[in-house]
């Protein structure tokens, strides 16, 4: 199914806009369709759907061709071959990937309403000369909701995800790394730790972006809107920590992002994925 001709005066995609600043990389938009669309219809797509659908969202189609073939490369998907034409499948690893991936993002749900005052806390101390380590630490302990207040030490109020805390170390190879539930009893303010263990204002100020680009019900093209959305969402669930309210500060948006959220994925996603099947049956 073609793209609708722009008419005089619409406004450029958000993505469009983003990708010609090379803020958005295909790799990362591939991962919110495999995980949007080809994760629930079967598990594949052609390469024609993907062409078309990146187009409408400024994408040339060799920034896509090579994200597909990197992602492959990297075992997450893989290429059947049909005549001059090629299929994409998930892996196993990438239909595991995406699928916890979605539960996380479409579970993540702003401030975390029941909190005993309880603290995850862990000890993991990786070299300082061990980079590629640090940042596989970093990277996934900040998914699991994690922030660091000092070198070596990462905290969270959700205490039940020790168990997702002690997968992440043990897939990054810390062996040695130690994991508490604990209770704040005295000494600084906790205010002072929150604020040394993640950039709230920062991520406020996301929630704000969020909110104004999606203000609108409205969408012309169902599809790229829906895309855009998840792929906006999709990195909160990294960023915010989803802390207690009376630990985040007197205006926070991340409950009204997250019902947003919910209201145009729910009005959105019914064209878009009509839209998918139909793109992908026409390459059939």
């Amino acid at each position: 199914m073609a793209a609708p001709a722009p008419l005089a005066g619409d406004p450029v995609p958000a993505l469009s806009r983003r990708h010609a600043a090379g803020a958005v990389s295909a790799r990362g938009l591939l991962f919110t369709v495999l995980g949007e669309f080809v994760l629930p219809t079967g598990g594949s797509a052609w390469t024609s759907a993907f062409i078309e659908v990146f187009g409408r969202l400024g994408v040339e189609e060799k920034a896509i061709r090579q994200a597909l073939a990197r992602t492959a490369a990297d075992g997450w998907i893989r290429p059947e071959r049909h005549g001059r034409r090629t299929r994409w499948w998930l892996t196993p690893d990438g239909n595991r990937l995406l699928t916890e991936g979605t539960e996380r993002i479409y579970a993540f749900a702003g401030p975390q309403r029941d909190w005993d005052g309880s603290w995850l806390l862990v000890l993991a101390r990786v070299p300082e000369s061990d980079r590629p380590a640090r940042h596989l630490l970093r990277t996934r302990l900040s998914w699991a909701g994690l922030g660091s207040p000092a070198p070596s030490v990462w905290i969270t109020t959700h205490t039940e995800r020790r168990d997702e805390v002690e997968q992440v170390l043990r897939r990054a190879g810390f062996t040695d790394g130690q994991i508490f539930v604990a209770e704040h009893r005295g000494g600084g303010e906790l205010a002072t730790l929150v604020a040394q263990a993640w950039d709230l204002p920062a991520i406020e100020q996301r929630y704000e972006e969020f909110l104004a680009e999606f203000a609108s019900p409205s969408a012309r093209d169902p599809l790229t809107r829906l895309i855009e959305l998840v792929h906006a969402w999709r990195r909160f669930p990294s960023v915010d920590p989803g802390l207690p309210p009376r630990l985040l500060p007197g205006r926070w948006n991340g409950a009204r992002a997250a019902s947003l959220f919910a209201a145009r994925h729910a009005r959105w996603s019914p064209d878009a994925m009509m839209q998918w099947i139909r793109l992908n049956k026409a390459a059939s």
